[in-house]
Formats: C-alpha cells, sequence, structure tokens
C-alpha cells in the first residue's frame, strides 16, 4: 500500500511539473506579445494552486519562472521549479 500511495505521489508531482513548465511558457508568450498582464493570469491559471510567478524583463530579454510545491504529496520538502525565456517581439513592451 505504501508503494502504491508513493507511486501516486510521484505521478501528481510529475503532472504538477508538466503544469509548471506550460504556465511559464505561456506566461513568457503572451509577455513577449506586449500583453504580461495576460500572462501572468494565463499562468495562474495553469499553475498548481499556490505557485509563485515571477517576470523578469531586460532589455529584450524576458525570463519567467514558476515555483510551486506538489499538492497531497507523501514526497515532503518536494520543489517544483520551471523556467521560460522569451525575445521580446517587434510590437512587444518596451520595459
Amino acid at each position: 500500500m505504501l508503494v502504491l500511495g508513493l507511486s501516486l505521489s510521484a505521478l501528481s508531482a510529475a503532472i504538477a511539473q508538466v503544469h509548471c513548465i506550460d504556465a511559464a511558457r505561456e506566461a513568457a508568450r503572451l509577455t513577449a506579445q506586449g500583453d504580461p498582464d495576460r500572462g501572468i493570469a494565463a499562468a495562474t491559471e495553469i499553475a498548481p494552486k499556490n505557485a509563485e510567478i515571477n517576470i523578469n524583463m531586460t532589455g529584450e530579454h524576458i525570463e519567467v519562472e514558476v515555483h510551486a510545491t506538489p499538492p497531497n504529496t507523501l514526497l515532503p520538502g518536494l520543489h517544483l521549479h520551471a523556467k521560460a525565456v522569451a525575445i521580446r517581439e517587434p510590437n512587444g513592451p518596451s520595459g
């Protein structure tokens, strides 16, 4: 039974990691297109609950990081992290 519980926790963590990756990628894409507010909103919707989403814009470079703890896991101390980068599109923000 313990093996089943650990296996399900690992699967849940893997799914949450994919959500972090998708959230970071979508936020980077939308921010590069000039809509960072929509990027944050989309990432918040996609990422696991209580995820921390950071967007850093420096020159033409956009970097998005998502940090989260997987929900309902038997793997304490597990931390999820995803990072996506993009280059500002010609009509993107000039921050």
